[in-house]
Formats: structure tokens, sequence, C-alpha cells
């Protein structure tokens, strides 16, 4: 068994393997440099805050009148 394919401890590893581990951080990495490249305007997190609080109270209204 490589070191690759070795069976990290679950009690100190997120993964299974270090290949696991890798291949996950070169998916979150591409991930966020996909969110930094993309030209799209932000979104203050106030109002993405305001814009999720409105869609649990719409949601949570729903599920009282149903």
């Amino acid at each position: 068994m490589n070191k690759a394919t070795a069976r990290l401890d679950p009690l100190i590893y997120e993964f299974d393997t270090e290949e696991e581990a890798t291949s996950y951080d070169r998916w979150f990495r591409a991930k966020v440099q996909e969110a930094l490249d993309d030209p799209s305007p932000s979104i203050p997190h106030d109002e993405v805050r305001a814009r999720i609080e409105a869609a649990v109270e719409r949601q949570r209204k729903a599920r009282a009148g149903a």
C-alpha cells in the first residue's frame, strides 16, 4: 500500500486516504478561484442575510398555513 492510498486515522483526518484529501483540496481551491475570478457584482453580507431570513420566514408562514 503506497502513501497515497494508505488509510488515514479517522479520529484525526476527515478523509480516508491522502489521495482523497489531495483530490478534495484541488477541487476546493479550484472552486474558490472560480468564485474569485467571477466578474459578477458581489452581494453585501447584510443583503444576503436579509434575503435568507425573508425566505425562511416565507417558508415558516407557508407551513403554518398548510
